[in-house]
């Protein structure tokens, strides 16, 4: 596994941290959430989405369905990634977002760490 991109984005008082990871394996999924859950215990929610040519899995991670993790996973597809593993931090601010601005903030953090180089 290799962390290919980090970004961090925040709104409303909510810090959302995405993480961009290269994997080969399920296994190397695995030990990469364990492993943000354990640096991050505090945040609230750690949301993903992978996939390994035909092995796709994806969480909201207690997000309301579908403002998360699906996301997440169709900028996966569109953008017709492979060998990938993308995760996104929610550190709760105290300000509601709905669930338009949860999808948005998901997302914005995703295409951010995907697209942005390390010199931007």
């Amino acid at each position: 596994m290799k962390l290919i991109n980090t970004f961090t984005y925040e709104i409303k008082k909510s810090k959302f941290i995405a993480y961009y990871y290269e994997i080969d394996q399920k296994e190397e999924a695995d030990e990469l959430l364990q492993t943000l859950k354990k640096e991050h215990k505090k945040a609230r929610h750690i949301p993903y989405a992978y996939k390994i040519d035909t092995l796709i899995r994806k969480s909201d991670d207690k997000e309301p369905s579908n403002t998360a993790g699906t996301p997440i996973y169709k900028l996966i597809e569109q953008l017709d990634l492979n060998h990938v593993f993308i995760a996104v931090v929610r550190y709760f601010g105290g300000i509601k977002l709905g669930a338009g601005g949860l999808t948005r903030a998901y997302l914005n953090a995703a295409k951010e760490v995907i697209t942005k180089k390390d010199d931007e």
